[in-house]
This record gives C-alpha cells, structure tokens and sequence, in this order.
C-alpha cells in the first residue's frame, strides 16, 4: 500500500513528451455573435465590424479573415467607424454615459463611465452631455460628436479628447439658440463632393448644413416631423431624411418634397433611409420601419423601392443597422449598388441587389446555428472526399444559384486543411444541419430535415389554400408586398420533433437520427430525387410491463403514403420506440446491418437490413416511479416522500461516518473517496450510452459482435451478439438458410453493477494492445491498423466519479482512477483522443479526455489511467456550455459560448485551427492576424 500511493518523481523526459502533446488554445469562435449592436463597413477594405453588448468587436473579410477584439469593460458598443483603408475604427460604447476609444482596427462608441464634454454654462448639464451620434470626416482627421444636449464638437484625431470647437450654438438664429427646442443631435452626415459642409440634424426636425472651413451655417432646413436620419446624394444636389411618422423628404433644395410610402395611417418611425443612384435612372431606396402601426406594427421590415419594383422584407429578429456595398469610385457617377447588408438581432442577411428579383444570397460564415435551438451535436474527422462531394452536391441544389461573396476583404493565409471535417447539429424544430468545420470559417453545407416523414400539425396540406390556384384570391395582393427573409426561426412546430442523437458512418453513407419522441431514423444517402414509402417498426421497451402509465406526449405519427424526399440523405427505416420517451443513447454498426438505442426506459437492438427487431430490453428500478408515471407527471406519493426523507437521514449518516473514516483512512494524493448512492433513485433506468464491439465475451478464445449497454444506475449490460456471416455465429457452422432468411441473435453474456451505482457516462473496448478498437469497414478496408486480437481484450468503463479498466472476457478490475471530490466533481464527457508529437512525425498517443461539471478537462493515458495534464476549460457555471461540448478524435472541441456560437478550443500542440490572415493597406503597411 506504501508503494501505491507513494509520490512519484517527475520524469523530465515524460514532461517533455506531454509538452509536444498537449496544449490548451481556445482557438476561434464559430456563429453568429451573441446580442450584436453595431455595424460598420470599410468601403475600401471590403472589411465588416460588428460590435456587440459585450464589448466585443469582430470584423470580417473574406472566408478565413477574421479579427476579434474583447474590451476589458462588458460595455455595449453602440457604434462603429471605419478610418477608410486603415483598418482602424472607433468603437463606441455605452454605460451611464458614453466613452470614446480608438483601436488598431476600429472607431467604436462605447458604455464605460461618465464620459463629458465641456458643456456651455448654464445650458447643458452634464447628463444634456451625452453622446449620441459620431461622424468621421473624410479626411480622417477629426471626429465629429453630437450629443443629447444639442450640442456638436469636433476632435481631432488620432489624439481623440482634444476640442477643436463646440461651434455651433453662437451661429443660430435666436429662434434656435434654445436648446429645448432642437432636441438632440440625431444625424450628422458630410457633403459628399464638397469636403467640410457637414449636415446636423436635431430631433425636432431642424436640420443644419454647417460649414466648417468658415465656421458657419450654410443653410437651413425646417423639418415637420421629428428626425430621425439622413442621407446624401451621392451628387450633393439633394439629401434625404427620414422621421418618425413613417415618412421621409427629399431635400432638393430649401423645400422638401414630403413622401410616406406606407400612409395615410398611423405608421412606425423610419429609423435609417439610404439613397442610391443607379445608372438605368431609377434611384434605389431603403429604409427601415415605416410600416403600418395597427396591420403590421409587430414586425420588423426593411423596404427596398426602385421605380416600380418594391418589396417589403420581412425578418423574424430586430433590425440593428444596414448598409451597401456600391461603388466609391471619384471618377463614377453612379452608387450602383450591388448588394445589402442586413444586421439582425439574430442573424446577418445579404441581399443581391444585381440581380431581378433582389434574391438573398446564402452566408460561408455568421450563419446563425440556432436558427432552431441546437438540442445536440456530432463531429466527425476525415470525412471521405466522395461523401464529401454528394454532400457539397445535395447542399447546392437546395440553396440554388451561387453568388460570389460581397465582403472579400483580406486574405486568408491558413493552409488548406489536410482533412475535410464535419460538424453536425441536430435542432428543435426536427432538422439535421451539416457544417464545414475543416477551417475557421464554419460553412453550412446542406440542411435535412425529418419533418416530412410524420403528420404534423403543420403538414403542406393543411395550410391555406395557395393564391395561385384561387382567382378570386389573386386579386386581393398583399400591401405592402411582403417578403419571408433569413432563416432564424426560434418556434417549433411540433416539439417532438427535436433531434436528440446523431452518428453517421462516414464509409457505408448511413445516418442515424433519433428524437425526442422515441423516434430512430435511419438513412442513406441518394443523388436523386424520389418518392417512398419509409418503413415503420414499433419496439415496446416494457414488454406489456405492468402497472405502467405513460403521462408524456403522445408518439409522432409516420405518414402512410410515399413522401417526396430531395437529394442527400433519404430515411430508409423508421424505428418507433414504446413508450415514445427521449432517446438517450444511439449506436450505429454499418458493417453489421444494426442499430441499438436506449431512453429512460430501456434499450433496444434493431438489424435496419433485415426490418426486425433482435433485443427489447426494459431497466427500469421496480421504484423509478417517475420513470413509470412518465416525466409530465409531477405526482408524489406518500411512500415516495417517506423513503426520501429516510434516504436523507441515512445519507447524512454515511456522511459522517466517513468524516469519522477520514482522520484514520490513507488516501492517493489525487484519488478521492467516494459516496454510494441510492439503488432506487429515480431515474436509475435511463439507458446513458450504447456500444458495439468484435471482442472476447464469452472465452479467451473465440471473439465476435457484442452489444455494450449501460445506464444511470451504473449497471452494465453485455450481449453477445450472432450476426449471420459475421464471426463465429451459429448461422455460419451451421452451414443453413441463407443469410437473408437467418435472424441476428442476442445472448445476455456479462451483466456488470458498479459499486457506487453512478452513472455510467461511456465504454469503450480496448484490443490486445491497449487501443481502442477501429471504427466500422475502417480495419476491413485497410483504412486504419487492425486491431490487436491475440491478446486479451479490456474494456474501459468511465462513470460520472471514476474511470475504471476491466479484462475481457472474465471481467475483473485491471486499474481504475477515482475523479469524484468532495466539493461535487462529477465526470460529464469522455471521449478517446489520438494526440500526435510536434517534434516528432510518426508519434502519436491515444488519450483519455474527461470533461467534468467544473469545466475542467482530464487527460488520461490508456489503458494505464495515468493522469498527464489538467485544464480549466469551461467555467463551472456555465452548465449548458458544458452539456453541449463534443470532442473531435485529433485534440479539438467545441461547446456553446451562447445560444448562436460555438468556440472552438485544442487541447492539442499540433492541431490548430485558427484566423491566420492579412489586410493590405493603403499605406506600406500589412496588418497580420494569428490568434
């Protein structure tokens, strides 16, 4: 015992090995950004910052150009301004009052503390003070402030703060000197051709042109609504404002022209209005808002009108800022814009401008991931260059015509990746989306959805008669003419649809999906179009168990006639489990023709090939009775409240029984000791993870498919499994009916209780070697080193407290590695890493990586349990970050930051994936990013 838990000295040639392992990065961050408040464009550049509550500002180019900045301060930045080809910006933000900061990047608007300006005594206070508007001059060189109070200052730049002037109260008119009557500075816009002449507009309508070099006002503009925003011509001859009735004018001189394309009603404020020249004539305007308060008050729109062409978008999420992409060109007469650019609460929308019809163009990067809430997730590495293609294929057919991205600025200087990498998410509203995570730019490749093999309350055939096939219908046309845009869509429409668990084969092209109703799908893939029929099989998991009572949802009901299904993955076989609980664990073995799953209430064994069901299997505790009664059932009974109370007193008994222990008990250094729990806690039957495996259940000798099943109660079923022609099946020696006629049998072999019944998180069986063993048609078609099956075989079970390595196929204890702490560790993800050397090229190790419910990563070497290197990953509170994380099988992850973003860390030396990119200026200068 003295040698066990004697300390062990440091090898220095061991810690130098596990420094051209292991290393933690948090690398990139993958999504649309969380809650964004800002945008700004670099007309120059072609570069895009967006800012949000945070204090984060990010700015884009091209694929793969990607500049991130965090302020130390969580202060919304309300405002962005490029310096044109510098890449420089000010970013502004929010608090009690507004703070102005220049950074290598950007010019941002931002919350920190009591920003003042010197204010004129006796007029503005210091709350009149605040900020409300900036303009960067074309020169670049001052910035120019209006703020609450009515006032307008001008700084110089770089060397912000320094007052040029506050110029502009002496030169009013009496009538206007009041700063009651002006309101707040809301819009200050420059002349464009005319270098100085800068347009302030109040709140109350009044709108200066004032002209810097002389200092005084040029014109003035008497408005008849409260302003709102303005916008220049690109000529100068006239300019544009928008208010807060829906209305705008056009300005071509003193008198305006007075336009409100949604009225006579009462309408919402236009917010922003942009006027772009066109060389067919026709301007091009887009606002923002300007609908019908009582039709259509609820909605967030954007209209785009050119001569006779309008039409309304209509977003799910909050319109943040907009801008165009159009020509800035001295020597051109015309804007002629090509693209818009659409910030939303919730995501970014581009529209193409250039083509008829103002199509939406689909987004290589900012998608937004929870576009339906993200319910679970799956990685997979070396993805097959023709799975690849058909999937690229299948995704392009569903998203149309391609369209060269419009922000290109930068250059991505990362190499090509030397894997394609898939990630998946299942979604809420039944939806699979399949993601190009080979580099930093998450791409969406192609979208499934498994709604259309169940009867919804949202079927096609019960929505209301289309317009086109009703004549009387088509005279009654919608007004404003409203368009569906963006793909956020936070509703589902029937909940039983949400994905639950996902694993793919990426060699046999089949796809297991199932979902929150007991539903498993399992596809394949197909490059054509058809229409069938999907198979059904019910398999009840109680087995007419009695005293059961389902209080949950009713199952999905499959459809009864051939449906259409596009391109891509196509549903083969529908497994429908009784009763329809939320599958908890999926397995899929290609090579074999099988599937396994498991929910609350047991597991199954299913062979897709042969359309029968081999194994039901029920673990439910005789006293889970919330697992009996269902999880709507929030009914306790007096016996239940009993045994619980009596379970606390005996719990807190062993508590202190094992304080008494601790004063006289030796323990390892690390290892902690560690509590029993309860066998009739409920719950204890869910089924926690699912495993097939060619190894060595029943003797030393003969190896063949088993099954690996185990559940909350830390109980572990094995099941040798007889697959016709398979191993040494009895089908085989038998020398009988065909394989297709012969049923895949399943033996009960090993039945493993641990002994603190925690739950059991994963198992994997090891080969002769210590590795684990290939993954299906890998070995059999020389894509990986086959397995070591001479010697004996040990599986590695990992539970929520310890990590434990048995011998097959005797089953007795080899090592085990005790995580649980005092203070509530708990182990939560666990997954088996190949790590390969810096230094050297054809070294690698396999690893065991353990995420806990502290956020803190494990890695352990196998089959020894040695522990190597520990890091604090994920902070302890942030619970669904640490749910959502999934491993990649070279070193990297991902875990939810927010409901819209993914970061993407490495735990290992050499694999990397991170922005490695340029920008090249106007001036001698690059400006290089590596995270």
């Amino acid at each position: 015992m003295k040698f066990r838990f004697r300390r062990q000295g440091t090898d220095p040639q061991r810690e130098k090995i596990k420094q051209e392992l292991f290393a933690f990065n948090k690398t990139v961050e993958h999504g649309f950004p969380h809650q964004p408040s800002a945008l700004a464009f670099d007309p120059k550049l072609h570069l895009m910052a967006i800012g949000t509550k945070s204090g984060a500002i990010k700015v884009y180019g091209a694929p793969g150009v990607e500049f991130t900045g965090l302020h130390k301060d969580t202060t919304a930045v309300t405002q962005i301004h490029f310096l044109p080809g510098q890449v420089r910006s000010i970013p502004f933000a929010l608090s009690a009052s507004r703070h102005l900061l220049l950074q290598q990047g950007v010019v941002c608007l931002q919350e920190v503390g009591n920003y003042s300006l010197p204010g004129r005594p006796g007029i503005e206070s210091c709350s009149a003070t605040r900020v409300t508007v900036l303009l960067l001059l074309k020169s670049c060189d001052l910035l120019c402030i209006g703020t609450e109070g009515g006032g307008v200052y001008f700084l110089e730049l770089p060397r912000l703060f320094r007052e040029v002037a506050n110029v502009l109260f002496s030169s009013l008119p009496d009538d206007y000197r009041c700063g009651k009557s002006l309101g707040p500075v809301e819009a200050l816009q420059e002349h464009p051709q005319q270098a100085g002449k800068i347009l302030i507009g109040y709140s109350r309508g009044l709108v200066v042109l004032w002209d810097l070099s002389s200092r005084h006002i040029g014109q003035l503009f008497l408005g008849k609504q409260q302003l709102e925003s303005l916008v220049w011509e690109r000529s100068g001859n006239l300019f544009v404002s928008s208010h807060n009735d829906g209305g705008y004018a056009v300005w071509p001189n003193v008198f305006s022209v007075w336009l409100s394309p949604s009225g006579p009603f009462p309408c919402k404020a236009i917010s922003k209005i942009l006027w772009r020249t066109t060389q067919t004539g026709s301007p091009v305007l887009l606002y923002s808002g300007g609908m019908p308060r009582a039709s259509y008050g609820d909605r967030h729109c954007l209209t785009i009108q050119q001569d006779k062409d309008h039409i309304t978008l209509d977003f799910t999420s909050r319109v943040i800022d907009f801008f165009t992409i159009h020509s800035i060109e001295p020597d051109k007469e015309f804007d002629d814009p090509s693209a818009l650019v659409v910030l939303l609460e919730e995501e970014l929308v581009v529209i193409d401008l250039q083509t008829p019809g103002w199509p939406s163009l689909p987004t290589p990067y900012l998608a937004p991931l929870h576009s339906s809430a993200i319910t679970c997730s799956c990685h997979i590495s070396s993805v097959p260059p023709k799975l690849w293609e058909r999937l690229v294929n299948a995704g392009k057919a569903q998203q149309g015509r391609q369209q060269s991205w419009p922000i290109c600025g930068g250059k991505n200087l990362a190499p090509p990746p030397k894997q394609q990498e898939l990630l998946l998410t299942g979604h809420e509203d039944g939806t699979v989306r399949f993601w190009d995570a080979s580099g930093v730019a998450l791409t969406p490749l192609y979208k499934l959805s498994t709604a259309n093999v169940f009867h919804t309350d949202c079927d096609p055939s019960d929505d209301p008669q289309d317009p086109s096939d009703d004549p009387d219908l088509q005279q009654e046309e919608e007004w404003p003419p409203f368009r569906k845009v963006g793909c956020f869509d936070p509703y589902s429409d029937d909940p039983r649809l949400g994905i639950q668990k996902i694993t793919l084969c990426k060699y046999s092209n089949k796809l297991l999906v199932a979902g929150t109703a007991g539903q498993v799908i399992v596809l394949g893939l197909s490059d054509e179009r058809s229409d069938h029929l999907v198979d059904v099989s019910v398999v009840d998991l109680l087995q007419d168990r009695e005293g059961f009572t389902w209080k949950g949802h009713d199952r999905l009901e499959p459809r009864l006639k051939p449906a259409p299904f596009a391109p891509g993955f196509q549903p083969l076989v529908l497994v429908q489990c009784l009763p329809p609980a939320s599958v908890t664990a999926v397995a899929l073995h290609a090579e074999w023709n099988l599937i396994s799953f498991g929910t609350s209430h047991g597991f199954g064994l299913f062979d897709y090939h042969r359309r029968n069901a081999v194994l039901a299997r029920c673990t439910l505790h005789p006293n889970d009775s919330l697992a009996m009664e269902g999880p709507l059932s929030r009914v306790k009974s007096l016996k239940k409240s009993l045994r619980q109370s009596f379970r606390r007193i005996r719990k807190s008994r062993v508590q202190e029984a094992n304080a008494a222990l601790a004063e006289q008990e030796e323990v390892a250094p690390v290892q902690r000791r560690i509590e029993p729990r309860s066998a009739d806690d409920s719950l204890s039957g869910v089924v926690r993870c699912l495993c097939f495996a060619d190894t060595f259940l029943r003797d030393g000798t003969h190896h063949g498919p088993t099954l690996w099943a185990g559940t909350n109660s830390g109980s572990v079923y094995a099941y040798a499994l007889e697959v016709p022609g398979i191993g040494t099946g009895r089908a085989c020696e038998r020398g009988g009916p065909s394989e297709s006629s012969v049923c895949v049998e399943a033996v009960l072999g090993k039945e493993i209780q641990l002994m603190h019944r925690a739950p059991v998180v994963s198992i994997c069986v090891l080969d002769g070697r210590g590795k684990p063993l290939p993954d299906p048609y890998e070995a059999s078609q020389d894509l990986a080193i086959a397995p070591d099956m001479t010697n004996t075989h040990s599986v590695l079970i990992a539970s929520e407290e310890q990590l434990k390595v048995f011998s097959l196929p005797k089953v007795s204890a080899k090592t085990k590695f005790k995580l649980t702490a005092h203070e509530g560790c708990r182990v939560r993800k666990v997954a088996l890493v190949v790590f390969s050397s810096t230094a050297q090229e054809d070294y690698s190790e396999h690893t065991l990586v353990c995420l806990t419910n502290m956020g803190d990563m494990h890695l352990f070497n196998i089959p020894g349990l040695r522990p190597q290197v520990r890091y604090d990953c994920i902070r302890k509170e942030d619970i669904s970050g640490i749910a959502s994380c999934v491993f990649t099988k070279n070193g990297q992850g991902f875990y939810l930051i927010s409901p819209s973003e993914y970061e993407r860390f490495s735990l290992s030396a050499k694999v990397l994936t991170e922005p490695v990119c340029s920008v090249q200026l106007d001036r001698p200068l690059e400006l290089t990013q590596t995270r």
